[in-house]
Formats: C-alpha cells, structure tokens, sequence
C-alpha cells in the first residue's frame, strides 16, 4: 500500500489522481490532501479519502475543518504544504500546485526522501538546477506527469546507455495554431480558454494559447532528462495522439501514443515502473478513427513568440528563467482579468527579459526573492 500526499488536490490534476486511487484502493491510499480556496470540494475528498492530515491556504478555514474532523491534522499557508510534504507515513508526493508555490514543498519532499510525482513545470523552470541536485542528493525519484514528459519518460525505458539524438515535445498548437500575428492581436479571453483537447486549469490553458506553455516544458525536459536544448525539438501535433517521443543516435523513433487522458500518466507516475489497470476510466486508442490522419507542423515562432524566449532564457540561465516565468504567471493572471490583450503577455514579456539584469549561481532565498521582484515589476504594467 503506498500513501500519496497530494499538493493541491481540488484541481484538475488532483482530481484526476484521485480518480486513480479511487480505481485501485489496494494499492494507494492518501495521506495528505492541500486546497488553496475549494474548501467545499476538500471537504467532500475528506470524507470520501479519511487522510491523515490537510493543508489550506488560510487559516480560518483550517481551524473551520478542524472543528468537524477531529482525527485529521490541519495545516494552512506555505508552512503548511511543506508539513504535509515531508510527513512520515507518506511514501509519495504528487506535487500538482500552480506555479511557484511548489518549489519549497518540492525541495522539503525530496529532503525528507519522498519519491515526487511531478506535475508542477514552474518550480524546475525557475529552480531546476536546486530542485534536480536536491532530488539526487536525496536519491528520491523525480517521475513526471505532464502528459509530454510522461511520454519522453517511457520512451527512455528500456534504453539505458543509448545516446539520445533528439527529443520531440509534441505540442496540440492551441486555440490559435495557423493564426497571423494579425489575427491574434484580435482573440478573447473566452477564445483563448477554448483549448481544442484538453480540459485543464484557467493559467495552463492561457499558457497553450501563448504556447509559453511549450516553452516551459523545454526548460522543464532540459532538466528532467539532463539534455541540451538544442536535442529538444517542438513538433505541432494537433491530434494530440503522440505524446511526445524520442530519436537514438540510430534514427529509431519511439513514440507514447494514447488517448488525451491525464490518469495515464498520473498512474504510470504512482505505479513505475509497473503499468496499472485504470478500472476502465480510460478509452483505449481508436487507430481507425482518424480518418484525416495524424499530422505534424513546424511551430510558428514568428507568431508565437514565447517558444523562442523560453529557449533564449534557458540559454542565458541564471535568473532569466526565473523572470521568464514569473512575469508570464502576472501577466496571464491580468490578462484573465481584462486588464491586457492577448498579444500583450508576449509583448511585455519580452520587454521585460531585455531590461533584465541576470545574477546567477542563485541560491534558494535569492530565486524567490528574484521572483517576488520580477512579480511586483510587472503588476505594476497598465495600458
């Protein structure tokens, strides 16, 4: 029986991992759960998953469950995720949090010598090199779930030794695959949250529209799966049927093909190296339902001019990739609220990182304190 504390349980990924346990209670139970403002919907997980302790976002709202489940230990805040991160009688942590927040819940996991199920990009974008040095110091396993990373992952099993020659990071291209630039200073906040095959959080699925978030898995399979940036290549796939694939030094290309259901990878994740039946909650893939074929595209940097940045960020290192990232999670969030257009995210983006003095061999305490300024800069923009 393995126990999984999940960061961030009330959102799309945290629910879907439920759904997984939910399917294979002989082999998972939860020891922890963490919400930052559904506390209805963590109530109802509670009471259907009893675990051991909860972590919220406020207080109040912790001491409020408290009061009606006594046998539950509550936390709240960042010290509250890091508690149930690192606490005994958990094997495994699946850290699903959006954006920076998951960047010390990692690190206490992994120093407390939990294996991490790994679905929060932003923390080894902005601390990649603390968060995979942390991981290996500790000989925990960091098993990734985005869908893509997942796919890289099973690729690279069984081929231990064998030079890589590139990765394909597939990507579905969005709302907007084939749109001018033109064309895409015009799109709304109700087109841009339209992805065309996948149902995931508001912030994400801004992100594919932008593709800032292709640009994010670079960096993120960068340090993953230790390769340079220049094997990484993005394909447009809009089927969103391969996942992503790898190329050895042969020319044989190995490919993770599926339907687009987070659980896969979510399961491969918390049963690895075994594969698990999913109860029938998952459709097998269909090979004759796709009558136009399965296509693939060169992304258009020109037009989507976030892929490119990332690249360049990556590149440059130091407190780039920390700007990068906590400058797009700002200007997502205003553009959510009206504040921006569309095609203002990359543009102020890319002012941003121009004007950006880099510090490298950052510690910790100075990645977050390059994020806190890079964030308070950028609330500051109007138009």
């Amino acid at each position: 029986m393995k126990r999984i504390s999940i960061l961030g349980s009330t959102g799309s990924i945290g629910t879907q991992a439920l759904d997984v346990i939910r399917n294979n209670r002989d082999r998972y139970s939860v020891a922890a759960l963490s919400c930052a403002g559904s506390v209805e919907l963590l109530r109802k997980q509670i009471e259907e998953f009893r675990p051991e302790a909860a972590a919220l976002a406020f207080e109040k709202d912790a001491c409020m469950l408290s009061a009606e489940y006594k046998d539950v230990e509550f936390y709240w805040g960042k010290d509250g995720l890091n508690e149930i991160a690192s606490m005994e009688g958990c094997d495994m942590v699946l850290n699903s949090l959006m954006g920076m927040r998951g960047l010390e819940p990692t690190l206490a996991a992994a120093e407390h010598g939990k294996d991490i199920a790994f679905a929060n990009k932003e923390t080894l974008v902005a601390g990649g090199e603390i968060v995979t040095e942390t991981v290996r110091k500790n000989n925990v396993k960091l098993l990734p779930v985005d869908s893509e990373h997942s796919a890289i992952f099973q690729c690279l099993q069984g081929n231990e030794g064998n030079p890589i020659k590139r990765i394909i990071l597939t990507a579905s291209g969005g709302p907007f695959r084939g749109y001018t630039l033109k064309q895409l200073q015009k799109v709304t906040l109700e087109q841009a949250l339209n992805h065309p095959n996948w149902s995931m959080g508001s912030k994400i699925t801004i992100d594919s529209a932008t593709m800032m978030n292709k640009g994010l898995e670079v960096i993120e399979a960068k340090w993953l799966f230790d390769v340079p940036l220049d094997k990484i290549q993005i394909v447009v796939h809009p089927q969103s049927v391969l996942h992503s694939a790898v190329e050895y030094e042969d020319c044989s290309v190995i490919g993770q093909l599926g339907n687009p259901d987070m659980r896969v990878p979510i399961a491969y994740a918390f049963a690895y190296p075994k594969r698990i039946d999913l109860g029938g909650s998952v459709s097998s893939l269909d090979m004759f339902s796709f009558e136009g074929g399965l296509t693939f595209h060169k992304a258009d940097t020109d037009v989507f001019k976030t892929i490119n940045m990332a690249y360049e960020a990556s590149r440059r290192g130091g407190s780039y990739p920390v700007v990068l990232n906590g400058a797009n999670e700002v200007l997502v969030d205003k553009f959510l609220h009206g504040l921006i257009g569309f095609t203002d995210i990359q543009n102020f983006l890319e002012k941003i990182l121009e004007e950006h003095d880099p510090i490298y061999n950052l510690t910790l305490e100075q990645v977050l304190e390059e994020d806190r300024k890079i964030r308070e800069l950028t609330e500051a923009i109007t138009i």
